[in-house]
């Protein structure tokens, strides 16, 4: 059953003081349960972990799929009418959901789950910061894991206000999973530590990786794209050639290229540097079952395995 009151975007500060209506919400093939979406995979891979069995979860974009770029399919928009809870990442991250949303009708409440977490301008953090438009902020939040401490404390508190017959699951299932986190931070932050401080310069395709930079010490050079969004087209000579000459001035160990993204801009610049290409890492998406990014925390311990192991 559908909660009666038609929900509008909210923050779950407003949410704690004024409370999500009492539902007895149902997902299609289950009428007892909540039902919930989720707008990409990481994001979806954080709520399932804190639903448990307690919740029907649905994921919009899948593995190795691009948030930045997609285009919702005709099912997406039944699935936002049916639900009771959809979860974004907010930070404009996901620019077609608001279309998406007012076009299925849905009555669910919208939950950013970037509640809380400061966020960092688009660029301020690069070397070559002047070539990224200033104004916008990097919605890359999960490559820092504090981040996605608070963003799983925000699902938990989303979920048990709007299912309270199930709160105390929900607030157990996050619990054990913030542990699981707990325990993912030291492995990144002990890997670091083995990476002389000189070496942790990151050049990636698309600038995802700020978070990652200002929670564990490393610097960001540059990206190839020159934007937050793998929608930022192919970089002209001279953007190439201004980087390429950045990257050998830092002397960057080695360059990487991403899941959801192709490697060809990645490669010229490794052509025209001598700089290796490490492996790629997994960036705005979860890889596919059975890949080394299955999972968040899968995901997380591949790519600092990957960038230390490249830049040692």
């Amino acid at each position: 059953m559908k909660s009666p009151v038609a929900f509008k975007l909210l923050s779950l500060s407003l949410a704690a003081a004024l409370g999500l209506a009492a539902c007895a919400p149902a997902a299609p093939a289950d009428p007892g349960r909540l039902a919930v979406v989720a707008t990409f995979s990481i994001l979806g891979d954080l709520v399932k972990n804190v639903a448990g069995d307690r919740a029907d979860v649905l994921v919009l974009v899948g593995p190795d799929g691009d948030a930045h770029s997609y285009e919702p399919a005709p099912g997406d928009s039944r699935a936002l009418a049916e639900a009771d809870l959809i979860f974004e990442n907010g930070l404009e991250f996901e620019s077609w959901l608001d279309d998406l949303y007012t076009s299925s009708g849905s009555q669910a409440a919208r939950v950013a789950v970037s509640d809380g977490i400061t966020p960092l301008e688009a660029g301020e953090h690069a070397e070559a910061a002047d070539e990224h438009g200033h104004g916008e902020f990097d919605p890359h939040l999960w490559q820092s894991v504090p981040n996605a401490i608070q963003m799983v404390r925000n699902i938990a508190a989303a979920l048990a206000a709007a299912d309270p017959a199930n709160a105390d699951a929900y607030r157990a299932n996050a619990d054990a999973y913030l542990a699981q986190l707990d325990e993912l931070q030291r492995y990144i932050e002990n890997q670091v530590a083995s990476l002389p401080a000189g070496r942790r310069k990151l050049v990636t395709n698309h600038d995802t990786f700020a978070y990652f930079a200002q929670a564990y010490g490393f610097t960001i050079v540059g990206d190839a794209l020159g934007a937050i969004s793998t929608e930022g087209g192919e970089p002209s000579a001279a953007q190439m050639a201004q980087l390429a000459d950045l990257i050998r001035a830092e002397g960057v160990p080695a360059l990487f290229a991403e899941n959801v993204e192709g490697s060809q801009v990645i490669e010229r610049l490794a052509q025209e540097t001598g700089v290796k290409i490490g492996p790629p890492l997994y960036t705005d998406a979860l890889g596919r079952p059975g890949t080394s990014g299955d999972t968040y925390l899968r995901l997380m311990r591949y790519n600092v395995d990957s960038i230390v192991g490249a830049l040692r």
